[in-house]
């Protein structure tokens, strides 16, 4: 539940984050249903969780909730999916 004393730039952010994490869940669902990550670059994935990481990192930093969140969850989301590239090639 979004807390009613929230800003709006705050709630902005959260959508913001939850659309663009959600963006990359329909690329993780599909390698883990077909177990096929042929496609996917290793290197791209590489780079992304490097940088979900580092924005991550700068939300903890600032005490951002939205980039803490949004940034969170991608990397659980490109980390699962680098791991099912690493497994399966």
């Amino acid at each position: 539940m979004i807390d009613p004393h929230m800003d709006t730039v705050t709630i902005l952010g959260l959508f913001a984050g939850a659309l663009t994490t959600l963006s990359f869940a329909p690329q993780a669902i599909k390698a883990w249903r077909s177990r096929s990550t042929a496609d996917l670059s290793f290197a791209m994935l590489l780079l992304l969780l490097a940088g979900v990481l580092l924005w991550f990192v700068y939300g903890v930093a600032r005490g951002d909730l939205a980039i803490i969140v949004a940034n969170g969850a991608t990397a659980v989301l490109v980390a699962f999916t680098l791991a099912l590239k690493a497994q399966n090639g």
